[in-house]
């Protein structure tokens, strides 16, 4: 697993940068739409210092931001300076290895418990959050970057905090959940939600049918779907020295179905074929049915079975697929149907459609005539039904992260707006900031925004408007 990715990272963008820096003022190519007010904040791995044996998943957070204002881009960057970082920086090497391994040589007393806080950042309730699924979330100041400290509300939440909390759209409420709640590589999953105002509003706990790692869960109007999928968790493997998380479908696909406001006792859980989903693009309700879109994995990527064996490459890449549950009772089973065969990730919608039927969504794809595994090098416009209604690919050896949506402006249609995107290019070696009209993707980027170094292939951002 190491070889494979360290092989990747030698030919793609996924390597770590080793500097923080300030660009002002951005060249930008074309027109910069002025609607376009706030900020894009980026959230990858990037670690600090070569860790041996570390998975790309575990390395230090940096944050990227696109600061865009009357047609003018400046940018900056940081590292989440997280009590990991700080004790590595102070050392002048790695210490942890991911999973809370310690290196060997580590001194006594040191922990990452706290976290990398590498995989998202999101604005609610007035508070900047990075976020990774196995901790607290770490606020961080908006301008600046610079790190507050850990967010537990008050003490109102303990234990791990999902990197892909749902923002109701019509409340505001943040709906959130944290797997392994009873301690590393246990089946135990919290959940709660938290108030426009930022106060706790509830926090709960249920146990899965097994320890799984869970990326992302679902939210709808008046129901809450957590995915249980095979990448397993197992403290006993980790003890001997083999993967902590491995690929074990043997073990099934579980959701767990319960009503938004319910209690978890009554969560009813539904099966199917195994797969696995890091990304949920939406789900809404008709009826006695719950839709939910997602992108699925056939098996998992990144991650071996539990001997070393790697998995499948011809099924280790995410279609975007139609989950759908039946409520009333009938079966037990829910219906995987794939809408398209492109290889993709990352499905983004028009957040104010958020737990509604939406009309229009987006995800990254790869170019299926390059023989790029994990090279997402397109984008791609669906409707509700996943039809497409545009397609655009990059050049060739050229790289996309996840296309944000940003509105027109608060009274627009759905849809109506603007897709925004680091894009790597291979050529040269640098990133571009890339802006596309959201409903004319094949036009290509209205504008350009040039750096003079790499944002490296990361995880996921949000645009945080002017205030």
């Amino acid at each position: 697993m190491l070889d494979q990715v360290t092989t990747e990272m030698a030919r793609t963008n996924l390597a770590p940068i080793p500097m923080e820096r300030d660009a002002p003022h951005l060249k930008v190519t074309g027109e910069l739409p002025r609607e376009l007010n706030g900020t894009l904040y980026r959230n990858g791995p990037n670690p600090q210092f070569d860790a041996p044996g570390a998975h790309w998943f575990v390395g230090d957070g940096m944050l990227h931001a696109f600061h865009l204002e009357n047609g003018r881009a400046s940018y900056r960057n940081r590292w989440v300076r997280t009590p990991k970082w700080l004790a590595e920086h102070d050392a002048g090497r790695a210490l942890f290895g991911g999973f809370g391994r310690k290196l060997p040589g580590a001194p006594a007393g040191t922990t990452d418990d706290g976290g990398v806080a590498n995989t998202n950042v999101i604005f609610h309730a007035g508070k900047l959050l990075a976020l990774e699924e196995g901790h607290l979330p770490t606020e961080v100041e908006p301008g600046t970057l610079n790190r507050l400290g850990y967010c537990d509300y008050k003490g109102a939440i303990k234990g791990p905090f999902t990197a892909h909390p749902k923002i109701d759209p019509v409340t505001g409420e943040m709906v959130f959940f944290g797997y392994n709640a009873a301690g590393p590589l246990t089946p135990a999953l919290s959940f709660g939600s938290v108030n426009a105002s930022g106060v706790v509003t509830r926090f709960d706990r249920f146990e899965a049918p097994y320890a799984s790692m869970v990326h992302d869960f679902i939210v709808t109007e008046n129901h809450l779907l957590f995915p249980i999928l095979p990448i397993t968790g197992s403290m006993d493997r980790a003890m001997r020295g083999k993967p902590p998380y491995a690929w074990e479908p043997e073990k099934g696909a579980y959701v767990g179905v319960m009503k938004r406001n319910g209690p978890a006792k009554d969560l009813v859980w539904f099966r199917a074929e195994s797969c696995y989903v890091f990304h949920v693009m939406n789900a809404w309700e008709e009826g006695n049915r719950i839709i939910a879109d997602v992108m699925q994995f056939e098996e998992a990527p990144l991650f071996t079975h539990p001997d070393g064996s790697k998995t499948d490459p011809a099924k280790a890449r995410a279609r975007y697929c139609r989950w759908t549950f039946d409520l009333s009772g009938n079966t037990d089973r829910f219906t995987q149907t794939y809408l398209d065969d492109l290889t993709g990730e990352f499905p983004r919608i028009d957040d104010r459609r958020a737990g509604l039927a939406n009309s229009h969504g987006w995800y990254a794809c790869a170019n299926p005539d390059l023989p790029m595994f994990g090279a997402l090098s397109g984008i791609v416009h669906v409707d509700g039904t996943g039809k497409r209604l545009g397609h655009h690919l990059l050049p060739a050896g050229d790289t996309i992260s996840e296309p944000v949506f940003v509105e027109r402006g608060p009274d627009a249609a759905e849809g109506d707006g603007w897709l925004l995107a680091a894009v790597w290019r291979a050529r040269e070696n640098r990133s571009d900031l890339a802006v596309f009209n959201a409903q004319d993707v094949e036009g290509g980027p209205v504008a350009l925004v040039h750096l003079g170094h790499r944002v490296p292939d990361g995880f996921h951002g949000n645009w945080v408007g002017a205030a």
